[in-house]
């Protein structure tokens, strides 16, 4: 079966749209859309898995606990290790963002 991440996108994104697309034992791949979504300001994610994004559309900005922060935009990956406290800072209010996220264990 066939499917382009750029269909069915959500009309009303008063919330960021997650999209599970694969889910198995030691992976899972979603399609996230965000429109000027950003994570809550007390709230970090602390994943138990590694964490490979892209931003297939749009714009992002990925925060981390310890000061940096990372802009994206299409085309750009970046692997986020497991527990490496992060967080969404920014993403474009003007278009969606449409990233792609792939949460695999190491071994």
């Amino acid at each position: 079966m066939t499917a382009n991440l750029f269909d069915k996108l959500p009309e009303d994104l008063q919330k960021e749209c997650f999209d599970m697309l694969v889910e198995a034992e030691n992976v899972t791949i979603e399609r996230i859309v965000s429109h000027g979504h950003t994570s809550p300001a007390t709230g970090w994610y602390d994943q138990p898995r590694h964490e490979w994004v892209v931003v297939l559309k749009g714009r992002g900005v990925v925060a981390f606990e310890h000061g940096d922060e990372v802009t994206l935009e299409s085309g750009d990956h970046l692997t986020i290790p497991a527990h490496c406290r992060h967080r969404v800072a920014w993403t474009d209010p003007d278009e969606e963002t449409i990233w792609l996220a792939v949460h695999y264990d190491a071994d």
